[in-house]
């Protein structure tokens, strides 16, 4: 499906100024069983989980994979340094992962500068049941990402909630 391109009565584009614009935020994050970003930009994914369930803990799964989009400023461009932490029930970092992203400069009447990140997990431990929050922390702001709730069952009954 195509979009149709208006013009004002001379043919050029309104933009609107810089301060119109949003800030820099989280525009989407997800864990899931897989993903992949298509050649045209957008992002196939499948197997969201919000929960998991564990015969006991500490529980492990396998894999997973953690998704974003973070959304920068029209004037952000360079190199940036991120961190994403999954946080334990009390708060606590059960795991970190430090990356950068390169920030390209896009012209007034293109889509804002988005950083898409595909992070395969592997052997994700979580040491108890209870809530944990994904949070990610870039240019000096805290984002705060999706939550698991992670749920002790019977043995046997793992797949109840997703299974960890």
């Amino acid at each position: 499906m195509g979009f149709t391109r208006f013009g004002t009565p001379r043919g050029s584009l309104n933009v609107l100024p810089l301060e119109t614009y949003l800030p820099m935020h989280l525009q989407f994050a997800a864990v899931c069983d897989d993903a992949q970003q298509r050649p045209d930009g957008s992002l196939d994914f499948h197997g969201v989980r919000f929960d998991m369930a564990a015969s006991g803990f500490p529980a492990s799964r396998d894999r997973m994979v953690f998704i974003m989009v973070l959304e920068w400023e029209r004037q952000d461009e360079g190199r940036f340094q991120f961190k994403v932490d999954l946080l334990d029930p009390r708060g606590n970092p059960s795991m970190t992962v430090d990356g950068h992203t390169e920030v390209t400069a896009v012209k007034p009447h293109r889509p804002p500068p988005r950083t898409h990140l595909i992070m395969p997990l592997q052997d994700v431990v979580f040491p108890t049941p209870g809530d944990y929050r994904f949070q990610i922390q870039a240019r000096g702001q805290t984002f705060q990402g999706p939550t698991l709730f992670l749920q002790e069952v019977e043995e046997g009954d793992e797949t109840a909630a997703g299974g960890a």
